[in-house]
């Protein structure tokens, strides 16, 4: 590598030495190559920029494979044409990884692919590392996600799919803006975590001398929106949660929050199929599309209640002591870590227990009120909530419910589940009267993992958070 390294020092300064500066400049392009490609006209001129991927010569002529962002085309330099200086230039000088400009006219080889005849270049950007050996074809784990430039560089796939999810993004925006929804931003540093379980990353700020945590969820002060008069709400969010890395989850994570003053659990129900199907249709053209060896139809929804099958399979009921939920998880072969086990934890393990695997959406519904400290119970049945999670292909993708707006019951379920200060001012927002509305929250992250095939969420992240690198 260090000779490697030493050769392409020594073809920056003779690039220096010939008065072209390694590092270029401004570049008027005229065309992508793609659009060249699709819109082929032999003898069309075209100004064009991208990375040399291949060099080859033949004789007096050199062939390069020149990439843009989307496409690759070959060019075609000969000495007659560009002149013997830069010719030469070419061939001593250049590597691939390098970043150049072309102007030059569009002609098809004998075997008919389209090139292009060079007439001049500008060199863009020297390369003073070499891609990796195997870069047509980058398959090192390690070396994808912590130089994601290179994985960018080496595997179309990989473009594409933060392609797809850029769509993603656009069309839940373009749906919900068209619906009259309003997009809002709510603070990322708060002085109280809230809106969901989870352990929370906790930093100081100096001027205020206070303690503040990254938002585990931006539920609360959306809810203050509805509050203030806003109806219908909604937040594409960055959240945080000081927890593990797997295959599903990274601290750093991406949510959509919508809110719907007047709504409730199932009429979300509606606007959750709408956005998913909608989507799926606009990004991929259809409501059938594979994940993991699987077909998943979008087209057919399935209601199953978490209550029911709880009950069925382990015997256990939302209103049995947590002791008799252990001793029931245990009956059953499951194992329970640790000495004293809260109600909460053991209810936990229980809903990590039920992951539908169906080829198309389930929402689970008749979730324990235990779980849910933020939703409205069923009115029949005050141990469940009007609540839904959603999952496809055995990924948890959304979660949603009807809103407890009752000041003096989320006051009561605050303190039974307490963990840490109480939001008094959330709850002296509710005070003032909060509408009764329909909160949802759909992974972003894992979205984009079924409508792009992906099996790890870390496949959809640009740079996921990984560990210190050994040196």
């Amino acid at each position: 590598m260090s000779d490697i390294l030493q050769s392409r020092q020594e073809k920056l300064e003779l690039l220096k030495k010939n008065g072209i500066d390694p590092f270029g400049g401004r570049l008027e392009i005229t065309a992508h190559i793609k659009d060249l490609i699709a819109d082929f006209k032999e003898g069309t001129s075209c100004t064009i920029a991208g990375r040399i991927m291949a060099k080859r010569k033949h004789g007096k002529s050199i062939f390069c494979d020149l990439r843009d962002e989307d496409e690759k085309i070959q060019l075609y330099l000969k000495t007659d044409i560009v002149g013997k200086d830069k010719f030469d230039l070419v061939e001593s000088a250049l590597d691939i990884g390098d970043i150049i400009g072309i102007k030059g006219e569009l002609f098809k080889t004998k075997t008919g692919e389209p090139t292009v005849k060079v007439e001049d270049y500008t060199v863009l950007s020297k390369a003073l590392k070499p891609l990796p050996e195997k870069w047509h074809g980058l398959k090192d784990i390690e070396t994808r996600y912590r130089q994601r430039y290179l994985d960018l560089i080496a595997n179309h796939e990989t473009r594409k799919i933060f392609k797809i999810r850029s769509k993603i993004i656009k069309s839940i925006r373009a749906i919900l803006d068209k619906k009259g929804y309003l997009e809002v931003e709510t603070p990322m540093m708060q002085p109280i975590p809230g809106g969901a379980s989870g352990k929370p990353f906790k930093t100081h700020h100096e001027a205020l001398d206070m303690d503040l945590y990254l938002r585990i969820a931006p539920e609360l002060y959306l809810k203050k929106l509805l509050v203030g008069g806003y109806e219908k709400v909604y937040e594409i969010n960055k959240s945080f949660r000081n927890e593990g890395i797997s295959t599903r989850h990274n601290p750093e994570f991406t949510m959509l929050e919508v809110y719907t003053a007047y709504g409730d659990m199932r009429s979300t129900m509606d606007l959750t199929r709408e956005l998913i199907n909608e989507t799926a249709k606009q990004v991929l053209g259809n409501e059938k599309f594979e994940y993991q060896g699987n077909t998943i139809d979008l087209s057919k929804w399935e209601v199953v209640s978490f209550a029911g099958i709880m009950k069925e399979a382990y015997d256990i009921n939302a209103g049995d002591d947590e002791k008799v939920w252990v001793q029931k998880l245990k009956n059953k072969g499951i194992e329970i870590e640790g000495g004293a086990v809260g109600r909460t934890q053991v209810a936990n393990i229980i809903a990590d227990l039920l992951t539908p695997k169906s080829n198309h959406p389930v929402f689970v519904i008749d979730i324990f009120t235990v779980l849910c400290p933020l939703a409205k119970v069923k009115k029949d049945n005050p141990l469940l909530t009007d609540r839904f999670e959603l999952f496809i292909g055995g990924l948890e993708v959304a979660n949603a419910y009807s809103e407890l707006n009752d000041p003096i019951e989320q006051r009561r379920r605050f303190e039974e589940q307490r963990e840490g200060d109480l939001d008094e001012d959330f709850l002296r927002a509710l005070e003032h009267a909060m509408p009764p509305a329909g909160g949802l929250g759909i992974g972003i992250d894992r979205l984009v993992m079924l409508l792009t095939d992906s099996p790890s969420i870390r496949e959809v992240i640009l740079f996921p958070q990984l560990r210190k690198e050994s040196s």
